[in-house]
Formats: structure tokens, sequence, C-alpha cells
């Protein structure tokens, strides 16, 4: 099947899309979610899942994927907070996917999810020990156990260094708007890490 007769029932699956998403966003936001930038960021995602993704059944978990991601990236910006109704769900749905990649290589997917977990669940506890305030979700280390679910252990070093080069650009956009940050300011870092786990399900690893 050939890329535009894919791109455009899927963009156009969008705006349906994009639409639920908002409902869902509004079910643990407290304020007025913007449904025409949702649905935007929506379009830009099932595009890109189009333009590389393989026409099988990759794309169709890519797409679910990038509806799921899009759903915790909005909460996360305008609540700061990722529900576990949608990080624990996501993270048996990787395991489940696994099942299908070449291999089968659900152990590796499997000791992916707990070391995600791990690895953000001790460095919030460290933080806590040392500043006496939860300084990492534990929502941020349930999404990356599910990046872990869905990419198997190796490629978590990569998801995290497209966050955190996404969270420098962040900061640097606090920085332009409001001219300081302390260690007080809060910022959402699950949305770039929705970002590095996306680009990583699309695109793999990035070449150490």
């Amino acid at each position: 099947m050939t890329l535009p007769v894919l791109l455009v029932p899927s963009l156009l699956s969008a705006v349906p899309a994009g639409w639920v998403a908002t409902r869902a966003a509004r079910a643990f936001v407290a304020g007025a979610v913007t449904p025409a930038v949702v649905i935007g960021v929506m379009f830009a995602a099932f595009g890109w899942a189009v333009a590389v993704m393989p026409p099988d059944w990759r794309l169709v978990a890519a797409l679910g994927l990038g509806w799921m991601l899009t759903c915790l990236a909005t909460i996360d910006v305008l609540a700061f907070r990722l529900p576990d109704a949608l990080t624990l769900p996501l993270l048996a749905a990787g395991l489940v996917v696994s099942l299908g990649l070449p291999g089968a290589p659900i152990l590796d997917h499997m000791i992916g999810a707990l070391a995600g977990w791990g690895l953000l669940a001790g460095v919030g506890w460290i933080y806590l020990q040392w500043r006496g305030v939860d300084g990492v979700g534990l929502g941020d280390a349930k999404l990356l156990g599910a990046a872990g679910a869905w990419l198997g252990w190796t490629a978590l070093p990569s998801v995290l260094l497209i966050a955190c080069g996404a969270s420098f650009v962040w900061i640097a956009v606090v920085l332009a708007m409001h001219g300081r940050i302390g260690l007080s300011t809060r910022i959402a870092f699950g949305a770039p890490l929705c970002l590095g786990f996306w680009t990583v399900w699309l695109h793999g690893p990035l070449a150490m």
C-alpha cells in the first residue's frame, strides 16, 4: 500500500482521535484543554508514523501509541501528572506488542520495564532524601517503564538522552518567558519522555 493511500485516512483519523484524546485529558486536568492543539499534535504524530513505519500491524500499534503519548503529554503539561490509568495499560500493551517483534524478545522488554521504572524511581528517592521534596514523580518512572516494555532495555539510554535534550529546550523557553528558573521550578518531564519514547519507537535507538 502506497504512502498517500495510508496517509490520507491516517490524517483524517487524527481529528476524531484528537477529539477523544481531548476528552480523555479533561478527565485528569482541572481546566481547559484546547482541542485544536491536541488534534494538531495528533496530525503530526500520525503523519510521522505513516511516513516511517512499514504498512503492517506495527503501524497500527504506532498510531495507538501516538494517541496514548499525546494524551499523557497533554495531561503532564497542564496538570503535572501522568495517571496510572494510562501509564500502566501502556506498559502492559508494550509487553504484548513485544511478542510480535522479530524473535519475540519479551525478556529484554520485561527487563526494560523494570529498569525504566527502577531508574527514575531511584532518582526520585535520592532527590527526596536530599531535598526533602519530590523531584521526580512516580508517573515519570512508570512512563519510562512503559518505554522499556515497548522498546527493550537497550533503548532506554536513547529515550532519556532525547528527553533530557528536549527538557533543556523546555527550560530555555521557561527562562525566556519568566527570566529565571530555580530548583523549585516545576518542569513537566513526562512530555519530553513521551517525545523520546515516540522517536525511538519510530526510528530506533540513537547511534552511539
